[in-house]
């Protein structure tokens, strides 16, 4: 197996900095084959390992996360038939939070308003559902699904999600090239595919990378029962309340309600999670 270069560490105030970093050559995105053999390529993959192994706080953070985030998405990406690699994607957009981009983007998947309503998400001042990480999941799929028939490449409907479809149709037109590893694109989407790959190489294989996080540690998927509530709802914190948890709880585990309230005359049924464990005090 052909390999990057061997890491050499240099440890200051209990801090590890790995100035070069041991990873395989031969990886792949989605099944697709990465070129490591060219230059540019083995260099930018060479970057992005090396940056997110010594984001120390950050990927520790990620692992964590992932532990709770990856179940809730892994099966929709199966269902859709979009590959598990995906989840990678979410990582690098999101960090695994309902993160808020300076453009606006929103949610695990980042995406702006328009996009989300275009794509058949609910943004109102009280529902965002870019913040309803089943929902989004799905609304990612179908437009993944979309840029993989219009590209013919899980690579290149990956580099659309960051770079916009028509934006690397253009470049595609131009450069008169659809390989993701032949075109010059921004310094962001360039950089994009292969923070994934460093990302689902570090994830995959933590402890390699000196991130050895005990099972206790990680953050879990607690369980939750599930409410449809088809009526508005004038108070939220005394609904929480009355379904045996407090506000915080209701808004941790529901993030898609923006308001202390629930407007819903036409009737519409939104389906609540109410946890039922990981909150009583002891």
């Amino acid at each position: 197996m052909a390999c990057g270069i061997l890491i050499f560490a240099t440890s200051i105030s209990n801090y590890t900095y790995r100035s070069h970093v041991d990873y395989p050559l031969d990886m792949d995105f989605s099944g697709e084959k990465v070129p490591t053999s060219l230059a540019d390529v083995k260099e930018r993959l060479d970057r992005e390992m090396a940056v997110n192994i010594n984001l120390n706080a950050s990927t520790s953070l990620l692992l964590k996360r992932a532990n709770k985030v990856f179940p809730i998405i892994e099966p929709i990406l199966a269902q859709n038939n979009i590959p598990d690699d995906f989840k990678y994607l979410a990582v690098i957009e999101s960090g695994l939070v309902n993160a808020v981009s300076p453009s606006g983007a929103k949610g695990v998947w980042q995406f702006m308003p328009e996009t989300a309503k275009e794509i058949g998400l609910e943004v109102t001042e009280q529902i965002d559902e870019r913040y309803h990480i089943e929902k989004a999941t799905q609304a990612a799929c179908n437009y993944l699904k979309k840029a993989k028939e219009k590209f013919g490449s899980w690579t290149m409907a990956a580099a659309s999600y960051n770079g916009g479809i028509a934006g690397l149709q253009k470049q595609i037109d131009f450069q008169k090239s659809n390989d993701y590893y032949d075109l010059w694109l921004s310094d962001e989407t360039s950089r994009y595919v292969f923070r994934i790959l460093a990302l689902k190489e570090i994830m995959k294989n933590p402890e390699k990378y000196g991130y050895a996080i005990p099972e206790k540690a990680l953050y879990p998927k607690l369980a939750t029962k599930k409410i449809v509530v088809d009526s508005s709802v004038t108070d939220l914190a005394s609904f929480a309340i009355q379904q045996g948890i407090n506000y915080k709880i209701l808004k941790t585990h529901n993030p898609w309600l923006r308001d202390k309230k629930l407007d819903n005359p036409s009737k519409k049924q939104y389906e609540l999670h109410i946890p039922t464990e990981g909150y009583l005090r002891k």
